[in-house]
């Protein structure tokens, strides 16, 4: 098996791992520390808590969908952005990529099955400090989501492929008979 395919089956299976997390993880937070209810909260640190919120939307609470077929909707779209992203790994290369969009994808995945089985993502993780909230309460697909996309972001603007001798611009020579200036 190449080293391209190897990188691929790693980036699925990082993006298997992401999920499972997020499931586990949002189970166990609901059954131990018992926030059934939307508004339970549990301090853990002077600025994190559990905080249990339900998530209709997407990112920031945007395009909520509150009708079934808004709902519906929003599982195709995300499953749409999700197929798309599996499909760039089957592309990709490089494991940095490779990394990246596995967070994405496992965190998407994560999402989605919160989508399809409750109609709303469960949020969790409450950073503050004091009143001020830097973030929305999130859950660990958000933010595999967001550091995915961040490192995708960070490398197609700062890892420029340089191209090899053979893809350089030949040099130029002058043509015949031209003179030649000092």
């Amino acid at each position: 098996m190449n080293t391209i395919v190897k990188r691929r089956i790693a980036g699925f299976a990082l993006a298997a791992g992401v999920f499972a997390l997020d499931q586990w993880v949002k189970w166990f937070v609901v059954a131990h520390f018992h926030l059934r209810d939307i508004g339970d909260r549990v301090e853990l640190l002077s600025f994190f808590a559990l905080t249990r919120t339900h998530n209709y939307g997407v990112s920031l609470g945007m395009f909520t969908a509150r009708s079934t077929e808004m709902q519906l909707a929003l599982i195709a779209v995300t499953g749409a952005i999700a197929l798309g992203v599996a499909v760039w790994i089957l592309r990709e290369r490089k494991m940095g990529d490779i990394v990246a969009l596995a967070l994405v994808l496992g965190g998407a995945l994560g999402n989605i099955r919160d989508r399809t089985s409750y109609n709303y993502v469960l949020d969790y993780a409450d950073l503050h400090f004091g009143e001020f909230r830097p973030f929305l309460i999130f859950n660990i697909a958000d933010a595999a989501i967001t550091i995915g996309v961040l490192i995708v972001l960070a490398r197609s603007l700062f890892m420029r492929e340089k191209p090899s001798p053979e893809q350089s611009p030949p040099e130029t020579e002058p043509a015949p008979g031209a003179a030649e200036t000092h």
